[in-house]
């Protein structure tokens, strides 16, 4: 960003609402981390917010129907991170399919436990992948490429990679599971979405992997799991309330549990995922902001187009309602400007138009267009 020439200001830690509300003024672009909720009343405090960059992969603790009803594009990392994710989970699995965790806690301590119990090799086990998006894919080959057996689970239809077998109900996948991964995202909707009911369809001495939202599993229910020896183990990154920063205390019930590794929402955090996110999200900005383009927005309606040359880029954001083109059209003819090209897309929300216009045209018509009905913002490019 500052290569490009944009005004840089950086925090440590996540801002919370009053601070947003308070620092978001004049900002014209916003980068955020998971912790940083981006809520409504915060949206309306930005008076000049064209875009916010997710330095992450989901975009859950974004109001996108308050971005897209303001006009503002939201863009993530979907891929960035997501081999990262695949190398701690796979490294966790191992960790607990041998009780190393167990066994390393008892050496600091001076004790030589040297045994079987509890301690098997990953081949030949199934594992159960509950969401198979980017990350749960791509854990599903490198599994199978272990020797491990791979259901999974999706609401969508998911064509299976390799030899992965798709189930038709999460039971079943539960049912026959040594491993089961979690990688689904935290709308409000999967809140909860693991409970005791769950656990029950488990196997005895099976592993539950939580890498993906701390909302999802219900924290008793695993605690409970953990203690009854339900489970042989857990790994849990994330959590319902996570510190907002490193300077505050981690307070949890998974705290002391012997057969449960927790780590601090590090799943995606290596050096390689960090680069190739800060690279990719402000590259797709800085394209929306010179270009128009929104290739891979979270919330609008795609358009990629060329840089067009000695012409100036009108751009045209609008609620989805009948004749906002045709009103457009109607006042850039009314000024005799030439068009060179023009390009519409729309979602149930909002339609976009991209204009292109002869660099010489009356000013005047700016100020016609952002009248029109159902107008939500225009921009004018080069």
């Amino acid at each position: 960003f500052s290569e490009e020439g944009y005004e840089v200001e950086s925090h440590e830690g996540s801002l919370n609402e009053s601070q947003l509300i308070e620092k978001i003024h004049n900002i014209s672009i916003l980068g955020i981390r998971s912790k940083t909720t981006i809520s409504k009343k915060v949206l309306n405090s930005a008076n000049r917010l064209l875009s916010i960059g997710a330095f992450c992969i989901g975009t859950n603790q974004i109001d996108l129907k308050e971005c897209t009803k303001n006009g503002i594009t939201v863009f993530n990392a979907p891929y960035s991170n997501t081999r990262s994710v695949v190398e701690i989970v796979l490294g966790q699995i191992i960790n607990l399919m041998r009780s190393i965790v167990d066994k390393s806690n008892d050496m600091h301590k001076g004790i030589w436990r040297k045994d079987s119990i509890n301690s098997y090799e990953i081949r030949n086990k199934t594992i159960g992948i509950i969401g198979y998006g980017n990350i749960g894919s791509q854990l599903s080959v490198v599994c199978e490429s272990l020797g491990m057996k791979v259901l999974y689970y999706d609401l969508i239809d998911k064509l299976s990679i390799g030899n992965a077998t798709k189930c038709n109900s999460l039971k079943t996948l539960l049912n026959n599971s040594d491993v089961v991964s979690i990688h689904i995202d935290g709308r409000k909707e999967n809140t909860n979405f693991f409970g005791q009911k769950e656990f029950e369809m488990m196997k005895d001495g099976s592993i539950l992997i939580n890498y993906s939202r701390g909302n999802i599993v219900e924290i008793d229910s695993l605690v409970k799991n953990l203690k009854n020896n339900k489970l042989l183990g857990a790994a849990v990154d994330v959590f319902p309330k996570e510190p907002l920063n490193n300077d505050e205390k981690f307070e949890s019930i998974l705290k002391g549990i012997n057969n449960i590794i927790l780590s601090p929402h590090i799943g995606g955090s290596t050096k390689e995922a960090q680069k190739n996110i800060g690279l990719y999200v402000p590259e797709k900005i800085i394209d929306f902001i010179n270009t128009g383009n929104t290739s891979n927005c979270v919330n609008f309606p795609e358009l990629s187009l060329p840089e067009q040359k000695d012409a100036h880029r009108l751009i045209h954001i609008h609620r989805n309602e009948p004749g906002v083109l045709l009103d457009i059209n109607k006042i850039i003819s009314s000024f005799n400007i030439n068009i060179k090209g023009q390009y519409l897309k729309t979602n149930e929300d909002i339609g976009y138009v991209i204009t292109d216009i002869d660099r010489e045209y009356d000013k005047s018509v700016v100020k016609k267009l952002k009248e029109i009905k159902n107008t939500i913002k225009l921009r004018v490019l080069y």
